[in-house]
């Protein structure tokens, strides 16, 4: 399946923006990342909207392509806020021990004693408590040399990927860090539940959440990247959260997967139809596009 003429039409002329401006991109590669969607997502932005909120941010793809007066991101991976945290406060730190840990791989001489070092650094990460800055920067070590660039947890919270066999990636990407941590400024970070989240959302505030998908099948498992997973009927109580939130005038906007349950709860709400790359998954012949819906409280503009 490929993307529409106007689709493709609305990426390239967002690329065209992109290349002329110095634009922060994602620091971790996150199951769900919405980079590849960028273009479409802000094609079904309403024309102005006030704070903007992202309770699921991920790699916050469609976060750190905009530009708002103020915006709360928001995610219950504690790990993973911590990094935001950590790179927005302390970023010389950062910059500084991710260049010690990559010149450190780089230096051995074999895949073997490569993959030997990712696994000691996976066993720490798993680990370490209570260190939130040594997790923050092997987070980022082991996103940059594990197999896909994936982020998983085991049902004890453990991260669980294996080596990706990569001879010599680029793990301190100081330009990109800086400009993370710029975009960061006028940004409140939080490590809660969406609900709380998006409790101070008022009128005119745009949210969008991009929770964890409905699975496509019962044996689907690209939801499950962290310990606990996502539930039909927490897919039922964000859609409860989504109407209020509408009632209250904000402007909402909801990713999720074309599924009967997703269709049926947002039947009410303008449900839009595209498609999402999606090149996370051990097996290849399932990479590709993927239909998805987006759900909006408001008409395209």
């Amino acid at each position: 399946m490929f993307y529409s003429f106007i689709e493709l039409l609305i990426y390239y002329k967002y690329m065209s923006k992109v290349m002329l401006k110095k634009t922060a991109k994602p620091f971790v590669k996150w199951v769900g990342g919405k980079s590849k969607l960028v273009p479409i997502l802000l094609s079904y932005f309403p024309n102005e909207f006030n704070n903007y909120y992202e309770p699921f941010v991920g790699g916050g793809a469609l976060y750190f392509s905009i530009n708002a007066s103020s915006s709360y991101i928001n995610d219950l991976n504690e790990v993973l806020i911590s990094a935001y945290i950590n790179i927005k406060d302390r970023l010389d730190d950062v910059i500084s021990a991710l260049r010690s840990i990559e010149n450190e791989y780089n230096q051995l001489n074999s895949l073997e004693s490569k993959k030997e070092f990712y696994l000691s650094k996976r066993k720490l990460f798993n680990q370490l408590q209570n260190d939130d800055f040594n997790k923050t920067i092997l987070l980022i070590f082991i996103n940059k040399t594990c197999f896909n660039g994936m982020y998983r947890e085991n049902s004890k919270g453990e991260y669980n990927i294996p080596f990706g066999k990569h001879e010599s990636p680029t793990i301190c990407d100081e330009k990109n860090l800086r400009l993370v941590s710029e975009h960061l400024k006028k940004t409140t970070i939080t490590q809660s539940s969406y609900e709380d989240a998006i409790k101070s959302a008022k009128k005119g505030d745009l949210i969008y959440f991009d929770p964890p998908y409905d699975p496509l099948n019962t044996t689907s498992s690209f939801t499950t990247y962290q310990a606990g997973g996502f539930t039909s009927q927490d897919q039922e109580k964000l859609r409860d959260t989504f109407k209020k939130l509408s009632d209250k005038g904000c402007y909402v906007m909801l990713s999720n997967s074309d599924t009967p349950l997703i269709n049926e709860l947002y039947k009410e709400f303008t449900i839009n139809k595209i498609y999402a790359s999606r090149s996370i998954n051990s097996n290849g012949k399932k990479r590709g596009k993927v239909k998805e819906v987006l759900v909006t409280n408001y008409a395209k503009k």
